[in-house]
Protein backbone atom coordinates (compact mmCIF):
# COMPACT_ATOMS: atom_id res chain seq x y z
CA UNK A 1 0.00 0.00 0.00
CA UNK A 2 0.75 3.53 -0.77
CA UNK A 3 2.53 5.77 2.18
CA UNK A 4 -0.52 8.11 3.45
CA UNK A 5 1.65 9.66 5.61
CA UNK A 6 0.16 13.45 5.88
CA UNK A 7 0.17 16.73 8.64
CA UNK A 8 -2.53 16.49 11.45
CA UNK A 9 -3.11 18.42 14.29
CA UNK A 10 -4.00 16.10 17.20
CA UNK A 11 -5.87 18.29 19.33
CA UNK A 12 -7.36 18.47 22.84
CA UNK A 13 -5.35 15.11 24.39
CA UNK A 14 -3.05 14.62 27.23
CA UNK A 15 -0.10 13.06 26.48
CA UNK A 16 2.83 11.46 27.49
CA UNK A 17 5.67 13.41 28.28
CA UNK A 18 9.55 13.22 29.64
CA UNK A 19 10.55 15.08 32.84
CA UNK A 20 14.33 13.59 32.59
CA UNK A 21 13.03 9.53 32.70
CA UNK A 22 9.80 10.79 34.72
CA UNK A 23 6.92 9.88 32.19
CA UNK A 24 4.38 12.64 33.22
CA UNK A 25 1.23 13.78 32.11
CA UNK A 26 1.10 16.94 29.97
CA UNK A 27 -1.75 19.35 27.55
CA UNK A 28 -0.63 21.03 23.54
CA UNK A 29 -1.73 20.04 20.15
CA UNK A 30 0.96 17.68 18.26
CA UNK A 31 1.65 18.39 14.76
CA UNK A 32 2.67 16.03 12.72
CA UNK A 33 4.72 16.71 9.01
CA UNK A 34 6.93 14.72 6.84
CA UNK A 35 6.32 12.04 9.67
CA UNK A 36 7.70 14.17 12.72
CA UNK A 37 6.77 15.35 15.31
CA UNK A 38 6.33 19.40 14.30
CA UNK A 39 5.30 21.34 17.02
CA UNK A 40 3.54 20.77 20.62
CA UNK A 41 1.81 23.73 21.73
CA UNK A 42 -1.38 25.16 23.07
CA UNK A 43 -1.53 28.30 20.84
CA UNK A 44 -3.66 27.23 17.83
CA UNK A 45 -4.13 30.64 16.73
CA UNK A 46 -3.24 32.42 13.47
CA UNK A 47 -2.77 30.41 10.35
CA UNK A 48 0.12 28.24 10.67
CA UNK A 49 -1.77 25.07 11.16
CA UNK A 50 -3.98 25.37 8.33
CA UNK A 51 -2.81 23.05 6.53
CA UNK A 52 -2.86 20.21 8.85
CA UNK A 53 -5.75 17.78 9.17
CA UNK A 54 -7.27 18.38 12.89
CA UNK A 55 -8.66 15.21 14.55
CA UNK A 56 -10.16 15.85 17.87
CA UNK A 57 -8.70 13.47 20.59
CA UNK A 58 -11.04 14.00 23.26
CA UNK A 59 -10.72 11.52 26.03
CA UNK A 60 -7.74 10.23 24.63
CA UNK A 61 -3.68 10.04 25.85
CA UNK A 62 -1.10 9.93 23.59
CA UNK A 63 2.31 8.02 24.04
CA UNK A 64 5.31 6.65 22.10
CA UNK A 65 4.88 3.84 20.61
CA UNK A 66 5.90 0.52 22.36
CA UNK A 67 8.78 -0.45 21.36
CA UNK A 68 9.09 -4.96 21.39
CA UNK A 69 12.93 -5.29 21.64
CA UNK A 70 12.76 -9.35 21.18
CA UNK A 71 10.09 -11.08 19.10
CA UNK A 72 10.12 -14.13 16.56
CA UNK A 73 6.88 -12.97 14.91
CA UNK A 74 7.11 -16.42 12.49
CA UNK A 75 6.78 -18.62 15.89
CA UNK A 76 3.33 -16.80 16.12
CA UNK A 77 2.83 -20.38 14.37
CA UNK A 78 3.45 -22.08 17.83
CA UNK A 79 1.03 -20.23 19.95
CA UNK A 80 -1.70 -22.12 22.46
CA UNK A 81 0.69 -25.10 21.89
CA UNK A 82 3.85 -25.55 23.26
CA UNK A 83 3.13 -23.62 26.30
CA UNK A 84 1.39 -26.57 27.29
CA UNK A 85 4.53 -29.02 26.36
CA UNK A 86 7.24 -30.28 28.25
CA UNK A 87 11.19 -30.72 26.33
CA UNK A 88 13.58 -28.38 24.84
CA UNK A 89 11.09 -25.96 23.48
CA UNK A 90 14.02 -23.68 21.39
CA UNK A 91 15.36 -27.28 19.28
CA UNK A 92 12.63 -29.37 19.27
CA UNK A 93 9.75 -27.08 18.15
CA UNK A 94 10.88 -23.93 17.62
CA UNK A 95 13.67 -24.48 15.15
CA UNK A 96 12.01 -27.09 13.58
CA UNK A 97 8.64 -25.19 12.72
CA UNK A 98 10.86 -22.17 11.65
CA UNK A 99 12.18 -24.31 8.84
CA UNK A 100 8.65 -26.57 8.07
CA UNK A 101 7.11 -23.64 6.50
CA UNK A 102 7.09 -22.70 3.02
CA UNK A 103 7.89 -19.06 2.11
CA UNK A 104 4.70 -17.34 1.80
CA UNK A 105 3.37 -18.78 5.22
CA UNK A 106 6.43 -17.12 6.83
CA UNK A 107 4.95 -14.26 5.16
CA UNK A 108 1.30 -14.54 6.39
CA UNK A 109 2.53 -16.07 10.60
CA UNK A 110 4.60 -12.53 10.32
CA UNK A 111 1.98 -10.19 9.13
CA UNK A 112 -0.61 -11.37 11.88
CA UNK A 113 1.89 -10.86 14.45
CA UNK A 114 2.27 -6.90 12.82
CA UNK A 115 -1.47 -6.91 12.59
CA UNK A 116 -1.26 -7.71 16.78
CA UNK A 117 1.04 -5.60 17.30
CA UNK A 118 -0.30 -2.55 15.80
CA UNK A 119 -3.31 -3.39 18.18
CA UNK A 120 -1.15 -3.15 20.97
CA UNK A 121 0.17 -0.14 20.34
CA UNK A 122 3.83 -1.22 19.23
CA UNK A 123 5.47 1.15 16.65
CA UNK A 124 8.96 -1.06 16.59
CA UNK A 125 9.83 -4.68 16.71
CA UNK A 126 13.05 -6.29 16.81
CA UNK A 127 12.67 -9.77 14.95
CA UNK A 128 15.94 -12.35 14.53
CA UNK A 129 15.09 -15.61 13.60
CA UNK A 130 16.07 -17.64 10.31
CA UNK A 131 14.66 -17.25 6.18
CA UNK A 132 13.76 -13.18 7.45
CA UNK A 133 13.85 -12.45 3.47
CA UNK A 134 11.18 -14.98 3.13
CA UNK A 135 8.78 -12.52 5.49
CA UNK A 136 10.37 -9.10 5.32
CA UNK A 137 8.36 -7.55 2.77
CA UNK A 138 5.06 -8.53 4.59
CA UNK A 139 6.29 -6.96 7.35
CA UNK A 140 7.62 -4.11 5.63
CA UNK A 141 4.45 -3.61 3.95
CA UNK A 142 2.39 -3.08 7.06
CA UNK A 143 4.51 0.23 8.08
CA UNK A 144 6.19 -1.36 11.22
CA UNK A 145 9.30 -0.07 12.13
CA UNK A 146 11.46 -2.69 12.34
CA UNK A 147 14.87 -4.11 12.94
CA UNK A 148 15.37 -7.13 11.03
CA UNK A 149 18.21 -10.30 11.57
CA UNK A 150 18.92 -13.67 9.69
CA UNK A 151 20.28 -15.78 13.52
CA UNK A 152 23.40 -17.24 12.67
CA UNK A 153 24.92 -20.32 13.97
CA UNK A 154 27.58 -22.99 13.01
CA UNK A 155 26.19 -25.84 15.25
CA UNK A 156 24.13 -27.31 13.08
CA UNK A 157 20.94 -26.44 15.20
CA UNK A 158 18.00 -28.75 13.05
CA UNK A 159 20.24 -31.91 14.75
CA UNK A 160 20.19 -30.36 18.33
CA UNK A 161 17.05 -31.23 19.06
CA UNK A 162 17.79 -35.05 18.95
CA UNK A 163 21.24 -34.72 21.23
CA UNK A 164 23.66 -34.08 18.73
CA UNK A 165 25.89 -30.89 18.44
CA UNK A 166 27.71 -30.53 15.27
CA UNK A 167 29.79 -27.71 14.20
CA UNK A 168 29.86 -27.10 10.77
CA UNK A 169 31.20 -23.73 8.94
CA UNK A 170 29.74 -24.33 5.79
CA UNK A 171 26.61 -24.11 7.40
CA UNK A 172 27.13 -20.97 9.47
CA UNK A 173 28.45 -19.13 6.36
CA UNK A 174 24.85 -20.01 5.10
CA UNK A 175 23.62 -17.16 7.82
CA UNK A 176 26.76 -14.71 7.16
CA UNK A 177 25.40 -14.62 3.63
CA UNK A 178 22.00 -14.13 4.26
CA UNK A 179 23.03 -11.29 6.55
CA UNK A 180 25.38 -10.14 3.99
CA UNK A 181 21.88 -9.93 1.44
CA UNK A 182 20.07 -8.72 4.26
CA UNK A 183 21.94 -5.47 4.65
CA UNK A 184 22.24 -4.97 1.27
CA UNK A 185 18.76 -5.25 0.49
CA UNK A 186 16.91 -3.80 3.89
CA UNK A 187 19.20 -2.10 5.96
CA UNK A 188 18.01 1.83 5.97
CA UNK A 189 15.54 1.14 3.23
CA UNK A 190 11.94 3.15 3.62
CA UNK A 191 13.35 6.16 4.68
CA UNK A 192 15.21 4.79 7.39
CA UNK A 193 12.04 2.92 8.62
CA UNK A 194 13.78 -0.49 8.47
CA UNK A 195 16.99 -1.65 9.67
CA UNK A 196 18.96 -4.86 10.31
CA UNK A 197 20.99 -5.98 13.58
CA UNK A 198 23.12 -8.52 13.85
CA UNK A 199 22.57 -11.61 15.60
CA UNK A 200 24.13 -14.43 16.85
CA UNK A 201 21.63 -17.52 18.41
CA UNK A 202 22.82 -18.54 21.65
CA UNK A 203 26.44 -18.89 23.18
CA UNK A 204 25.82 -23.07 22.76
CA UNK A 205 25.35 -22.93 19.11
CA UNK A 206 28.01 -20.46 18.08
CA UNK A 207 31.87 -21.10 17.81
CA UNK A 208 34.76 -18.24 18.92
CA UNK A 209 34.73 -18.14 15.02
CA UNK A 210 31.14 -17.47 15.00
CA UNK A 211 30.92 -14.63 17.34
CA UNK A 212 34.17 -12.82 15.60
CA UNK A 213 32.16 -13.36 12.04
CA UNK A 214 28.82 -11.37 13.88
CA UNK A 215 31.12 -8.57 15.89
CA UNK A 216 32.93 -8.09 12.73
CA UNK A 217 30.12 -7.60 10.59
CA UNK A 218 28.31 -5.45 12.91
CA UNK A 219 31.58 -3.25 13.47
CA UNK A 220 31.73 -3.10 9.31
CA UNK A 221 28.38 -1.82 9.17
CA UNK A 222 27.96 0.31 12.19
CA UNK A 223 25.38 -2.40 13.66
CA UNK A 224 23.55 -3.69 16.85
CA UNK A 225 23.65 -7.13 17.99
CA UNK A 226 21.81 -9.45 19.82
CA UNK A 227 21.87 -12.73 21.18
CA UNK A 228 19.85 -15.44 23.67
CA UNK A 229 21.77 -15.79 26.90
CA UNK A 230 21.72 -17.84 29.34
CA UNK A 231 18.29 -19.00 28.10
CA UNK A 232 17.76 -22.91 28.56
CA UNK A 233 19.54 -25.54 30.39
CA UNK A 234 20.58 -27.27 27.35
CA UNK A 235 22.67 -24.06 26.54
CA UNK A 236 24.17 -23.90 30.00
CA UNK A 237 24.84 -27.56 29.72
CA UNK A 238 26.89 -27.48 26.09
CA UNK A 239 28.44 -24.28 27.04
CA UNK A 240 29.70 -25.83 30.31
CA UNK A 241 30.91 -28.73 28.72
CA UNK A 242 32.45 -27.52 25.58
CA UNK A 243 34.22 -24.13 27.67
CA UNK A 244 34.06 -25.48 31.03
CA UNK A 245 32.28 -21.61 31.69
CA UNK A 246 29.16 -20.22 31.61
CA UNK A 247 27.68 -18.55 28.92
CA UNK A 248 28.17 -15.45 29.89
CA UNK A 249 31.86 -15.84 30.42
CA UNK A 250 32.68 -17.53 27.56
CA UNK A 251 31.12 -14.43 25.72
CA UNK A 252 33.62 -12.32 27.48
CA UNK A 253 36.29 -14.72 26.38
CA UNK A 254 35.10 -13.72 22.88
CA UNK A 255 34.70 -10.08 23.49
CA UNK A 256 31.56 -10.34 22.46
CA UNK A 257 30.00 -8.09 25.63
CA UNK A 258 29.16 -4.32 25.06
CA UNK A 259 26.79 -1.60 25.27
CA UNK A 260 25.36 -2.30 21.70
CA UNK A 261 25.08 -6.00 22.87
CA UNK A 262 20.91 -6.69 23.41
CA UNK A 263 21.24 -9.83 25.56
CA UNK A 264 18.19 -12.22 25.86
CA UNK A 265 16.83 -13.79 28.81
CA UNK A 266 19.26 -14.43 31.61
CA UNK A 267 17.81 -17.13 32.99
CA UNK A 268 20.87 -19.35 34.31
CA UNK A 269 22.73 -16.27 34.92
CA UNK A 270 24.50 -16.40 38.68
CA UNK A 271 25.44 -13.11 40.16
CA UNK A 272 29.35 -13.31 38.77
CA UNK A 273 27.77 -13.08 35.46
CA UNK A 274 25.31 -10.19 36.14
CA UNK A 275 28.29 -8.40 37.35
CA UNK A 276 30.15 -8.81 34.13
CA UNK A 277 27.79 -7.97 32.08
CA UNK A 278 26.89 -4.95 34.03
CA UNK A 279 30.38 -3.67 33.89
CA UNK A 280 30.39 -3.99 30.30
CA UNK A 281 27.08 -2.34 29.93
CA UNK A 282 25.64 -5.55 28.09
CA UNK A 283 21.30 -4.91 28.17
CA UNK A 284 18.68 -6.99 29.07
CA UNK A 285 16.07 -7.82 27.02
CA UNK A 286 13.35 -9.04 29.14
CA UNK A 287 10.86 -11.17 27.86
CA UNK A 288 8.94 -11.66 31.16
CA UNK A 289 5.75 -12.72 29.82
CA UNK A 290 6.96 -15.96 27.67
CA UNK A 291 9.58 -16.87 29.98
CA UNK A 292 6.63 -17.32 32.98
CA UNK A 293 4.66 -19.46 30.83
CA UNK A 294 5.34 -22.31 33.16
CA UNK A 295 5.85 -20.17 35.94
CA UNK A 296 7.83 -17.06 37.14
CA UNK A 297 11.09 -16.49 35.19
CA UNK A 298 13.43 -17.60 37.72
CA UNK A 299 16.92 -15.25 36.56
CA UNK A 300 18.67 -12.93 39.41
CA UNK A 301 16.77 -9.80 39.09
CA UNK A 302 17.15 -8.25 42.39
CA UNK A 303 20.68 -8.63 41.51
CA UNK A 304 19.77 -7.30 38.00
CA UNK A 305 18.17 -4.56 39.46
CA UNK A 306 20.68 -3.83 41.90
CA UNK A 307 23.46 -3.63 39.53
CA UNK A 308 22.03 -1.01 37.62
CA UNK A 309 21.86 -3.55 34.35
CA UNK A 310 19.85 -1.56 31.81
CA UNK A 311 16.37 -2.91 30.99
CA UNK A 312 14.08 -3.02 28.10
CA UNK A 313 11.38 -5.84 26.87
CA UNK A 314 10.29 -8.00 24.19
CA UNK A 315 7.53 -10.56 23.86
CA UNK A 316 9.87 -13.20 22.47
CA UNK A 317 7.26 -15.90 20.95
CA UNK A 318 4.19 -17.16 20.50
CA UNK A 319 2.24 -12.89 21.32
CA UNK A 320 3.05 -9.44 20.37
CA UNK A 321 0.96 -8.17 23.82
CA UNK A 322 3.52 -5.66 25.40
CA UNK A 323 1.05 -4.68 27.67
CA UNK A 324 1.37 -8.52 28.91
CA UNK A 325 4.82 -8.29 28.93
CA UNK A 326 4.45 -4.88 31.35
CA UNK A 327 2.25 -6.45 33.96
CA UNK A 328 4.90 -9.40 33.96
CA UNK A 329 7.83 -7.58 34.60
CA UNK A 330 6.07 -5.37 37.12
CA UNK A 331 5.28 -8.58 39.11
CA UNK A 332 8.70 -10.30 38.30
CA UNK A 333 10.35 -7.18 39.46
CA UNK A 334 8.89 -6.25 42.36
CA UNK A 335 8.96 -9.74 43.76
CA UNK A 336 12.67 -9.66 43.54
CA UNK A 337 12.34 -7.17 46.69
CA UNK A 338 9.80 -9.19 48.11
CA UNK A 339 6.95 -7.36 47.15
CA UNK A 340 7.96 -4.26 47.10
CA UNK A 341 6.93 -0.72 45.06
CA UNK A 342 9.70 -0.96 43.10
CA UNK A 343 10.06 -0.53 40.76
CA UNK A 344 7.09 2.15 39.54
CA UNK A 345 4.69 1.66 36.74
CA UNK A 346 7.09 4.74 35.27
CA UNK A 347 10.17 2.81 35.11
CA UNK A 348 7.88 -0.24 33.57
CA UNK A 349 6.73 2.57 31.05
CA UNK A 350 10.39 2.92 30.32
CA UNK A 351 11.32 -0.22 29.54
CA UNK A 352 8.71 -0.62 27.28
CA UNK A 353 9.53 3.06 25.29
CA UNK A 354 12.63 5.16 25.82
CA UNK A 355 15.04 2.17 27.05
CA UNK A 356 14.08 0.64 23.87
CA UNK A 357 15.06 3.17 21.99
CA UNK A 358 18.75 3.32 24.17
CA UNK A 359 19.42 -0.56 23.40
CA UNK A 360 18.87 0.07 19.81
CA UNK A 361 20.56 3.57 19.38
CA UNK A 362 17.78 5.77 17.62
CA UNK A 363 17.43 9.19 19.43
CA UNK A 364 14.15 9.43 17.37
CA UNK A 365 11.79 7.41 18.74
CA UNK A 366 10.92 6.07 22.57
CA UNK A 367 9.32 9.32 23.36
CA UNK A 368 7.36 12.31 22.31
CA UNK A 369 8.97 15.89 21.35
CA UNK A 370 9.07 17.89 18.89
CA UNK A 371 11.68 16.57 16.06
CA UNK A 372 11.35 13.37 17.34
CA UNK A 373 9.66 10.25 14.80
CA UNK A 374 5.67 10.36 15.00
CA UNK A 375 5.63 7.07 16.27
CA UNK A 376 2.66 7.15 18.72
CA UNK A 377 -0.13 4.96 20.05
CA UNK A 378 -3.49 6.57 21.46
CA UNK A 379 -5.35 4.84 24.64
CA UNK A 380 -8.66 5.54 25.19
CA UNK A 381 -9.41 6.94 28.75
CA UNK A 382 -13.06 6.91 28.15
CA UNK A 383 -12.72 3.01 28.55
CA UNK A 384 -13.71 1.06 31.94
CA UNK A 385 -10.33 -0.32 32.64
CA UNK A 386 -8.78 3.20 32.92
CA UNK A 387 -11.11 4.89 34.94
CA UNK A 388 -11.29 6.15 37.97
CA UNK A 389 -7.88 7.54 37.21
CA UNK A 390 -5.46 9.39 39.47
CA UNK A 391 -2.56 8.36 37.17
CA UNK A 392 -3.46 6.79 33.75
CA UNK A 393 0.64 5.15 33.80
CA UNK A 394 0.05 3.14 36.93
CA UNK A 395 -3.95 2.00 35.10
CA UNK A 396 -1.83 1.51 31.88
CA UNK A 397 1.05 -0.74 32.98
CA UNK A 398 -1.33 -2.64 35.82
CA UNK A 399 -4.18 -2.70 33.75
CA UNK A 400 -3.82 -2.07 30.36
CA UNK A 401 -4.82 -4.35 27.45
CA UNK A 402 -4.83 -3.81 23.97
CA UNK A 403 -8.65 -3.18 23.82
CA UNK A 404 -7.52 0.37 25.19
CA UNK A 405 -5.68 1.25 22.02
CA UNK A 406 -7.10 3.50 18.97
CA UNK A 407 -4.84 4.40 17.05
CA UNK A 408 -1.00 3.71 16.29
CA UNK A 409 1.07 5.39 13.69
CA UNK A 410 4.61 5.15 12.35
CA UNK A 411 6.44 7.63 11.03
CA UNK A 412 3.11 10.44 10.78
CA UNK A 413 1.20 7.11 9.10
CA UNK A 414 -1.50 5.37 10.66
CA UNK A 415 -1.36 2.11 10.81
CA UNK A 416 -4.67 2.10 12.97
CA UNK A 417 -7.05 4.41 12.68
CA UNK A 418 -10.32 4.53 15.28
CA UNK A 419 -9.55 0.83 15.82
CA UNK A 420 -9.24 -0.15 12.41
CA UNK A 421 -6.19 -1.53 10.73
CA UNK A 422 -5.19 0.55 7.50
CA UNK A 423 -2.18 -1.00 6.42
CA UNK A 424 -3.98 -4.81 5.75
CA UNK A 425 -6.79 -6.44 5.47
CA UNK A 426 -7.31 -7.52 9.12
CA UNK A 427 -9.70 -10.31 8.37
CA UNK A 428 -7.80 -12.09 5.29
CA UNK A 429 -4.57 -11.56 8.03
CA UNK A 430 -6.80 -13.94 10.60
CA UNK A 431 -7.50 -16.47 7.82
CA UNK A 432 -3.71 -16.57 6.17
CA UNK A 433 -1.73 -16.76 9.73
CA UNK A 434 -4.50 -19.99 10.59
CA UNK A 435 -3.90 -21.60 7.10
CA UNK A 436 -0.28 -21.38 8.06
CA UNK A 437 -0.15 -22.38 10.95
CA UNK A 438 -2.54 -25.44 9.80
CA UNK A 439 -0.27 -26.44 7.14
CA UNK A 440 2.79 -26.19 9.19
CA UNK A 441 1.95 -28.62 11.64
CA UNK A 442 0.23 -31.09 9.70
CA UNK A 443 4.12 -31.29 8.19
CA UNK A 444 5.10 -31.69 11.84
CA UNK A 445 3.15 -34.49 12.55
CA UNK A 446 3.91 -36.39 9.38
CA UNK A 447 7.79 -35.70 9.96
CA UNK A 448 8.22 -38.42 12.34
CA UNK A 449 9.46 -35.96 15.33
CA UNK A 450 9.69 -37.89 18.38
CA UNK A 451 8.27 -35.49 20.50
CA UNK A 452 4.64 -34.69 21.72
CA UNK A 453 2.37 -33.37 19.30
CA UNK A 454 -0.53 -30.59 20.45
CA UNK A 455 -3.90 -30.81 21.08
CA UNK A 456 -5.68 -29.42 18.03
CA UNK A 457 -9.40 -27.80 17.85
CA UNK A 458 -11.24 -28.78 14.75
CA UNK A 459 -10.35 -27.22 11.83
Amino acid sequence: MPDTSGRYLLKNALHVAHEGRVPVLRTGAIAIDGGRIAAITDDLSGTKFDAFEPIDMTGRLISPGFINSHTHSVLLALRGTIEDIEGNLVYQYMVPASYLMEPGERSAIARLACAEAIRCGTTTMVDPLRHVADYAPGMIATGMRLWLAESCADAVTTEVGSGTYRFDREFGETFLTRTQQLIERFHASEDDRVRVIMAAHAPDNCSPWMLRQVTELARKHGLRRTIHLSQIISEKSQVEKLHGCTSTEYLAQNDFLGEDLLAVHWTFCNESDVRTLAGSGTRLIHSPASMSAKGPHPLPMKAILDAGVRIALGTDNMTEDMFQSMKTALMLHRGAYQRSVTPGPGDIFNYATLNGADALDHDGIGSIAVGKCADLAVFDLQTPVMAPRLSAISNLVHYGHPGIVTDTMVAGRFLMRNRILTTMNEADAVAEGQAASDAMWTRFAASGASVPMPARDPV
